[in-house]
């Protein structure tokens, strides 16, 4: 049994990584802190454990075993190394930081630590994903050159129930996100994009806001591989009505993923029309990875490269947007 602390609310998937861990027969949850501090004590008291105030106390307790990070953004860096130096597994909110050398501090001390690590990007564990990366393996698409990805919501649109939408208003402090849509929904284009087409070598990027609300609510990043592939990557918080997009164009076919909807031409299945293929299962999801890790050893399919690899992209688009230019991953 894998003993876990939940370490603050403040991220809207808390709620959801408390459920999986409470649903998994593996994981107990333990002990509950926030730097919110009565935000925290409610959210204990709905799950019926302790609340703790004192982070270090918590991370000092040797009844538990691991943390399952949901902090503000800016915060990572400080609970996640803090958590490796005592002896704690740790698993995390996407993304792990703000920049590429922060991220290796922190991979620096997990390692260090010997803990297990795992950060949640859930759709690399999707079958509309893993069905993507067998035909592009297996050059169904012949060369691939070209890919979009689109993730989007209404979060940021006032609403009868919401004056300005129904995404946290946390969610626009550039300090604690770090930016706005594209680091935050951004991550999930970016990390599909970056496993399918391999390492990215630059960015160029415009970061824009409707709402004017300190950060971008909607924004586009173009993205050049080593592999020659260019992405076209897509995020917002005014689109309503928006499906998740993934298009995969290559010289021998194209696919086409629409919300739940998966259609591919290919000189294989016929070009003339559209063809559903069938889709792979999912495989387990990050959190069971992590548990998976920790009892039984079993290497996860999630990677120390796809959080450096989502942060480098990030990074350089914050970049790209800031100095108008496009800008080389070093």
């Amino acid at each position: 049994m894998i003993r876990v602390a939940l370490l603050s609310k403040w991220h809207v998937h808390a709620v959801d990584y408390a459920r999986e861990a409470s649903e998994n027969p593996s994981v107990s949850i333990s002990k509950v802190w926030d730097e919110d501090v009565e935000r925290g004590k409610i959210w204990a008291e709905e799950l019926g454990v302790p609340f703790d105030d004192q982070l270090e106390r918590v991370l000092s307790d040797p009844e538990i075993d691991g943390v399952i990070v949901t902090s503000p953004t800016n915060a990572h860096k400080e609970i996640i190394t803090a958590a490796a130096n005592h002896g704690k597994h740790i698993y995390t909110e996407k993304v792990l930081s703000f920049n590429r050398t922060d991220d290796e501090e922190i991979f620096s001390t997990i390692e260090n630590a010997g803990v297990k690590f795992m950060i949640s990007l859930p759709r690399l564990t999707s079958r509309y994903y893993l069905y993507a990366q067998k035909i592009i393996n297996d050059g169904t698409l012949g060369t691939v050159n070209m890919i979009r990805c689109r993730v989007a919501h209404n979060g940021a649109v006032p609403n009868e129930d919401h004056k300005n939408g129904w995404l946290p208003e946390r969610f626009f402090d550039k300090d604690q996100c770090g930016g706005g849509t594209l680091i935050d929904l951004g991550a999930h284009p970016i990390y599909l994009a970056n496993r399918l087409a391999g390492e990215p070598k630059a960015v160029s990027a415009q970061l824009h806001s409707l709402m004017g609300r300190g950060v971008d609510d909607h924004s586009i990043a173009t993205v050049e591989y080593e592999s020659g592939i260019l992405a076209v990557l897509e995020s917002s918080f005014v689109s309503s009505g928006s499906p998740f997009q993934l298009e995969i164009y290559g010289t021998n076919g194209t696919l086409m993923v629409e919300g739940s909807e998966v259609r591919i031409k290919s000189r294989t299945h016929g070009m003339d029309e559209w063809t559903s293929p069938d889709l792979p299962p999912a495989t387990r999801s990050p959190m069971q990875q992590w548990v998976d890790d920790i009892l039984l050893q079993k290497n996860p399919d999630i990677t120390k490269e796809d959080a450096l690899r989502l942060t480098s992209v990030n990074e350089a688009a914050a970049l790209s947007h800031k100095n108008d230019k496009r800008i080389i991953i070093e």
